[in-house]
């Protein structure tokens, strides 16, 4: 006999994933700002780094607020995507074009975030926790422009008249 799964049980599950998530993210950001050459995206990846704690805090309020233990689950996509970033550094780093690929690499990882949070963030307003829902809807914001950053950065590197005007 299964035990029955409610939507509060699934948002701890996925609370516990981003929570793992985030604090992988904060590893990599140490490389990626070692990293980066254009000294706009080793600046992004800088201001990331100090969000990505301020998003790890969040979390541990929303934890406290829903009276569960702050607790991780391995992320197997995070892990996926931090690796695929590892042997992208591996194969590009010190080219021409490892900006561009850690850019990518940082918007895969900003893509799964946005997913995660607007999830969590939609899960926790049926579940009636406004306040979760408004920390969830900070961090959303915030991996939202993180994400618009990293695309103008990109069309910066790679458009060299959009360079000699900047």
């Amino acid at each position: 006999m299964t035990t029955q799964k409610s939507l509060s049980d699934a948002f701890y599950e996925t609370l516990k994933d981003i929570y793992f998530a985030e604090k992988q993210i904060l590893k990599s950001l140490k490389k990626a700002i070692s990293a980066a050459q254009a000294p706009d995206l080793k600046e992004a990846f800088e201001t990331h780094a100090t969000q990505t704690a301020t998003h790890v805090e969040r979390l541990n309020q929303v934890f406290e607020l829903i009276g569960k233990a702050a607790r991780t689950k391995t992320c197997q996509a995070m892990q996926g995507i931090l690796a695929e970033m590892e042997e992208d550094l591996d194969d590009f780093g010190e080219t021409e074009a490892s900006d561009a690929v850690l850019i990518a690499c940082a918007q895969a990882v900003e893509h799964y975030e946005i997913a995660r949070y607007g999830t969590l963030k939609t899960w926790a307003g049926s579940l009636g926790l406004d306040e979760v829902e408004d920390l969830l809807g900070q961090t959303l914001e915030e991996e939202k422009q993180t994400d618009a950053l990293l695309s103008e950065i990109a069309e910066r590197e790679s458009n060299p008249k959009a360079m000699q005007m900047a």
